[in-house]
């Protein structure tokens, strides 16, 4: 659940910056397009800022592919794919099987999970050629 709190203009721009793109960008690159509005922001602000927007509940981290964390603005739970070649990331619509996965796991363990997040890791079809 999203917490609802008040954003500084450069927490908005950070959040706006994740969501104008579908790429789970890191957190380095979110930081480069918050800059031509914010030339002054530093990175670690920046890291800040997404950690309390991961906590509040208005980014997630997708993982991490080739040593950077990715992100993602779309906080609904969703499958994704990771090419293992050009560390594209991409949404898999799958939400029916994963809801199915969270009641077999929670009839199975008799535990209350809330949430499955699965990720496919192969190559694209570009690296496939």
């Amino acid at each position: 659940m999203k917490n609802k709190r008040n954003f500084s203009p450069k927490r908005q721009a950070i959040l706006n910056a994740l969501l104008s793109t579908k790429d789970h960008p890191t957190v380095e690159w979110v930081c480069e397009q918050v800059k031509r509005q914010y030339p002054n922001i530093s990175l670690a602000t920046v890291y800040r800022n997404i950690a309390q927007l991961k906590e509040d509940g208005y980014a997630i981290t997708v993982g991490t592919v080739d040593g950077y964390e990715r992100l993602d603005g779309t906080t609904n739970p969703h499958p994704h794919f990771i090419c293992r070649k050009c560390n594209a990331v991409v949404d898999v619509e799958l939400a029916a099987e994963e809801d199915i996965m969270c009641q077999a796991v929670n009839k199975q363990y008799g535990i209350a999970a809330e949430r499955c997040d699965i990720t496919f890791w192969g190559y694209c079809q570009n690296c496939q050629k």
